[in-house]
């Protein structure tokens, strides 16, 4: 059924592809592409829930106004589009904050960009390297990508002695071997920061 308001929306030209997807404006383009979701059963499971629909809009809102844009950068939306504040990071000073007027598709089009496919979680510590099942994941993708373990961890950088430090000499690894790379060095009651 919904197929059918589908094709029946495109006949009318309610529905508008841009990009990669363009080429689904033309009818047997999109009938192509629809033929196989025609196959499949789908099975709608939704309940009632406890706070009512109101909780459920406010707990995709933190979703969804944090994807992307938030709502203190949307500006304006009119009929000349919808208008927000951007930072340009290749400009510096006062240009660095500019606005930009996007037509309504465009900018649900850029909006869309930062949605995640299936099977994606907005989750930090969460995939092949989380911690619970860290060890086990990495086995499992290295054997999967052909690929050989290496010989021990070197996420750490011991404290060179000051006579090594004045000579500036080459740091080993004593697990690995290789020498190590000083990436940034810390004084005594210097603020650490973060990368930009």
């Amino acid at each position: 059924m919904h197929s059918t308001l589908l094709a029946r929306a495109t006949r009318l030209v309610q529905l508008r592809f841009f990009g990669e997807l363009a080429h689904l404006a033309d009818a047997r383009d999109f009938k192509t592409w629809l033929a196989p979701l025609r196959q499949i059963e789908w099975v709608v499971y939704a309940k009632r829930p406890f706070a009512g629909p109101q909780a459920v809009l406010a707990y995709l809102s933190r979703y969804t106004h944090r994807v992307a844009i938030s709502n203190s950068r949307l500006l304006a939306m009119d009929e000349h589009g919808v208008t927000f504040r951007w930072k340009d990071y290749r400009a510096k000073g006062r240009t660095r904050h500019k606005v930009m007027t996007l037509s309504p598709q465009e900018f649900m089009r850029r909006f869309l960009l930062h949605v995640l496919p299936t099977g994606f979680h907005r989750i930090r510590h969460y995939g092949l390297l989380a911690n619970g099942a860290r060890t086990a994941c990495l086995a499992a993708a290295r054997e999967l990508l052909n690929v050989t373990p290496m010989a021990a961890s070197c996420d750490h950088i011991d404290e060179p002695d000051a006579e090594l430090r004045t000579q500036g000499a080459t740091f080993i690894c004593r697990h690995c071997g290789h020498a190590m790379t000083i990436v940034q060095v810390f004084l005594r009651g210097q603020a650490i920061r973060a990368p930009p």
